[in-house]
């Protein structure tokens, strides 16, 4: 099997990569897009492709011989796809059709798993979001992720692939880098807590945010490669806790936290108010969520 993972040497590409690399899914290639790659791979089975997906040449190269199975994590973060709209419009649109036009052309099917994002939903959300809430993206990043997501379905209904997306919240807990993302504070609270350094996050402590782990998210993108199933869109489930919550818990490990609350208007609209989720139909087809703050931290943080 030639397993493709864009986005391969991101946060989560990755977590995913090494959990391919200690067997996860069976394969004989592994090809790894991305911009750069920090290390060389060792693995023979695995080929390093660097470039920018928005690039219509490297596809040629990158799906050679037919791709069976391909992880499409690669993006422009939403921050940075508001800020860069032309950036973020050949990324994370231009680029999937890119990647989708290469796949149509193999003689199989690819099976395709595609990392959408709940900035599908927009702002404000009603008061639960579940199966049936309507997407209306407030953000070119959301519109982007949506466009992608009809067109992931479209591709499958017409044969050509075999593509599920995944509504994705934001992922804990990446590097504390800049990362482009609006959601970055998630992260930076648990790196803080765990270091013992000060953090300032821009929201209040009522926050109320949805939460999943990079081991819960790998373990949902791995379920949907295996899913036998017709729907083509997923929210999966998350944890939904307040700042304040996760601070306490975080305490409860790692001692007092010097956090300093500066909430800001637009963050904690688009992050803090975030309702209940109701994945009826994601928890029957076994996606899942961290399960409590406890393990959340643990699987986050790599404890």
């Amino acid at each position: 099997m030639h397993i493709l993972v864009t986005g391969a040497d991101g946060f989560v590409g990755s977590h995913l990569v090494r959990r391919l690399l200690d067997g996860a899914l069976a394969f004989d290639r592994l090809t790894l897009v991305d911009q750069r790659f920090a290390e060389a791979a060792t693995d023979p089975r695995v080929r390093q492709v660097a470039g920018s997906i928005a690039d219509p040449g490297i596809w040629a190269g990158v799906v050679d011989g037919g791709a069976d199975m391909v992880f499409h994590l690669a993006s422009i973060p939403g921050g940075l796809a508001e800020r860069e709209f032309d950036l973020g419009l050949s990324v994370n649109l231009q680029g999937t059709i890119g990647l989708l036009q290469a796949l149509r052309l193999q003689a199989k099917p690819a099976r395709l798993v595609f990392a959408s994002s709940v900035a599908v939903y927009g702002d404000p959300l009603p008061d639960v979001v579940d199966d049936d809430t309507p997407t209306a993206p407030t953000l070119s990043y959301g519109a982007q992720k949506l466009a992608a997501e009809l067109l992931v379905t479209d591709y499958s209904r017409r044969g050509f692939i075999d593509g599920h997306s995944l509504r994705l919240p934001g992922i804990v807990a990446r590097p504390p880098t800049p990362s482009g993302l609006i959601s970055a504070f998630m992260s930076d609270v648990m790196w803080a807590a765990a270091r013992g350094q000060p953090v300032c996050v821009p929201v209040s402590a009522g926050a109320v945010c949805w939460w999943m782990s990079v081991s819960c998210c790998v373990d949902n993108l791995l379920h949907a490669a295996g899913l036998k199933a017709d729907r083509r869109v997923w929210l999966p489930p998350v944890l939904r806790l307040t700042m304040g919550e996760l601070v306490s818990a975080l305490e409860n490990r790692f001692g007092a936290v010097d956090i300093t609350y500066a909430p800001d208007a637009m963050v904690e609209a688009r992050f803090g108010r975030q309702p209940p989720i109701q994945a009826d139909c994601a928890l029957v087809a076994g996606f899942r969520h961290d399960g409590d703050v406890d393990r959340l931290i643990t699987a986050s943080l790599g404890l």
